[in-house]
C-alpha cells in the first residue's frame, strides 16, 4: 500500500524551526520562525475584509521528580492581519504596533519571524537550573466574527496550528544578578 500526501493535506500546519532563547541582563529574548501558508479559505476570508488573528504562546516549566513540573512563566502575543480594500495594502498589528505590506506574502513572512521577544524577566529563573521551554502559533479562532467561529468549528480549513515546540535549557550561573 502506497499513501502519498499531497501539499493541500499538510497545508493546515504551522511548522516551527530556529528557536533560540537568549539571556540578557533584562531577560529572556525569544527568536523563531514559523513556516506556514494560509489556505484558500482563509485567503478568501482575508481578501473579504475577515481580520485573522495569530497567537504565539510560550510556557517554561522546571521538572521535578517528586511532584508536577513547576510552571516557572508564560507570555503571549497576538497578531492580528487584515486587508484594506482601499488601499490594497495588508496590516499586520500587534498592540499599538502596526506595519502596512504589498502583498499577503510580504506579511506573512513577517509575521512568520518572531524577533527579540522577551518572554521573562531575569529573576523568574533559578540560576544554575534545568529547565524546559516551549513554543507554538495558531491560528485564533476565537477571536473570528461568530458566524465564522461556528464554520471554524466544523471545517478543517480553518484550523491552522503548530505543535508545542519543546526544547531543554539551563540557566547561567550568574542568573540572579
Amino acid at each position: 500500500v502506497l499513501l502519498l500526501v499531497s501539499p493541500q493535506a499538510e497545508a493546515d500546519e504551522i511548522l516551527v524551526g530556529n528557536v533560540v532563547l537568549e539571556a540578557t541582563d533584562e531577560g529572556y529574548l525569544l527568536a523563531a520562525d514559523f513556516d506556514f501558508e494560509l489556505s484558500a479559505r482563509l485567503e478568501d476570508a482575508l481578501s473579504k475584509g475577515v481580520p485573522l488573528y495569530f497567537l504565539v504562546e510560550f510556557e517554561c516549566t522546571r521538572p521535578r521528580w517528586y511532584w508536577f513540573d513547576e510552571r516557572a512563566g508564560s507570555a503571549s502575543q497576538s497578531w492580528r492581519l487584515s486587508f484594506h480594500a482601499l488601499t490594497r495594502t495588508y496590516r499586520l498589528s500587534s498592540g499599538t504596533l502596526s506595519q502596512s505590506f504589498a502583498s499577503i506574502s510580504e506579511a506573512l513572512r513577517a509575521l512568520s519571524r518572531v524577533r527579540s521577544w522577551q518572554v521573562m524577566e531575569r529573576g523568574q529563573l533559578k540560576p544554575d537550573s534545568r529547565y524546559v521551554a516551549a513554543v507554538r502559533m495558531r491560528l485564533d479562532t476565537t477571536q473570528l466574527p461568530k458566524p465564522f467561529q461556528v464554520s471554524a468549528l466544523a471545517n478543517r480549513e480553518w484550523t491552522l496550528a503548530s505543535n508545542w515546540h519543546r526544547w531543554e535549557f539551563t540557566t547561567p550561573a550568574e542568573a540572579a544578578r
